[in-house]
């Protein structure tokens, strides 16, 4: 399966990137100029948008959709260029779950479904979860 996505330049670091559906606007902080996410930035919102799919997606099949959720993510990047994430830390927070079933969903998406989840690992990248589950 090919992806294909244009970019196209719109002034100072900004860029407009294209799909054959949709757009986002991705900037720098170079120019100390910044209205939109960078690119290291969108990585990571890509990562939460990917394992969240993929949690209430399985919790939904297993009959257990949370009434609320959020990921909250903390990276660390290397000091020298290229300045790639050397650890990630997503924190699960969901409510109107069950625990263990949350926490296998997350770890489902973790292990088997995550692309991006799985891109990280690969490259060295240590990637971390914790699940909590409020009342």
């Amino acid at each position: 399966m090919a992806s294909e996505i244009t970019l196209h330049h719109i002034e100072g670091m900004r860029f407009l990137a294209e799909s054959d559906s949709h757009s986002i606007v991705l900037e720098s902080d170079y120019l100390n100029v910044q209205k939109a996410p960078a690119p290291m930035e969108a990585f990571l919102m890509s990562l939460g948008g990917c394992t969240g799919m993929d949690v209430v997606a399985i919790l939904m099949k297993m009959k257990q959709p949370p009434s609320k959720f959020n990921i909250y993510i903390e990276a660390e990047r290397a000091p020298e260029h290229p300045k790639v994430y050397t650890r990630v830390k997503l924190k699960y927070v969901l409510k109107g779950t069950d625990y263990e079933k949350a926490k296998k969903a997350v770890e489902l998406s973790q292990n088997r479904y995550c692309p991006i989840s799985a891109m990280l690992r690969r490259s060295g990248c240590e990637v971390e979860y914790e699940v909590i589950v409020e009342d």
